[in-house]
């Protein structure tokens, strides 16, 4: 089944094109990886996937259900507000640079919104958020607050925050960036460990290696275009566009 469609999607800034005529599709349990330069519209598309940027052209669909189409013009047009609502249940997003609420503790950073947007009883929320944190072993930190964390607990934390949420797929934005090497490895262990849980996901990375290992489908971004998609050990081991190969160049050195 496919969580998310995204068909002839085009973006820009000014007279700036980010996006030009992208589609891509994520099936339920797939982990996609996208790579790419800095400014090759990795972090945009995403913001357009998770309804932070709107489209100027192309489909946007989650679970068969449209959050915008294309009118016979090619420009997108949005579902309404009360729609939109309920199709931002269907997806978490993980930033770079965690965004958390400093005034809250852990536990109430992770219980907010599916008790004020989920409308979910705060016992049974209050159960799983512990049983998250400790899934992060961050057992001890329940009523610590973010100023009091690491980089990669917090990290850990606004993964925990997502996944509170029970989205159908979940969306990372180089969610190691903001981290020392040492703390890195901390955060991709968890999204490995969701990987082998069979989360839908889609990672903007500059880790290559993670990438390759962590994902099933990889796709190479440049200037805006999808220049290179398939299988993660093709497109990284075998890539077959010289675009690909001078970018990765580096990484197989």
């Amino acid at each position: 089944m496919k969580v998310l469609e995204i068909n002839h999607c085009n973006k820009k800034f000014g007279e700036n094109e980010v996006l030009k005529d992208i589609s891509l599709s994520v099936e339920e349990g797939q982990v996609v990886s996208i790579i790419g330069p800095s400014g090759s519209g990795k972090s945009t598309l995403l913001r357009c996937a998770t309804l932070l940027e709107t489209m100027d052209g192309g489909d946007l669909i989650y679970l068969g259900k449209p959050a915008a189409k294309a009118d016979e013009s090619g420009k997108s047009v949005y579902a309404s507000q009360q729609e939109l609502r309920a199709i931002k249940q269907n997806f978490g997003l993980v930033f770079q640079n965690f965004n958390l609420f400093p005034h809250y503790t852990v536990l109430k950073n992770i219980m907010e919104a599916p008790v004020l947007i989920g409308g979910r009883k705060k016992d049974e929320v209050e159960q799983e958020a512990r049983a998250l944190l400790a899934k992060m072993g961050l057992s001890d930190k329940a009523d610590a607050y973010p100023y009091q964390l690491s980089g990669g607990q917090q990290q850990r934390v606004s993964i925990a925050r997502a996944l509170a949420m029970k989205p159908k797929i979940l969306f990372f934005d180089e969610p190691t960036s903001a981290l020392d090497p040492e703390l890195t490895g901390e955060i991709l262990k968890v999204i490995q460990d969701l990987a082998a849980e069979h989360m839908t996901m889609v990672i903007v990375t500059h880790e290559m290696a993670f990438a390759r290992d962590v994902s099933n489908h990889i796709i190479f971004m440049d200037g805006g275009v999808i220049v290179e998609e398939g299988e993660s050990e093709q497109v990284i081991n075998h890539p077959t566009q010289e675009r690909t190969k001078a970018f990765l160049g580096r990484f197989h050195r």
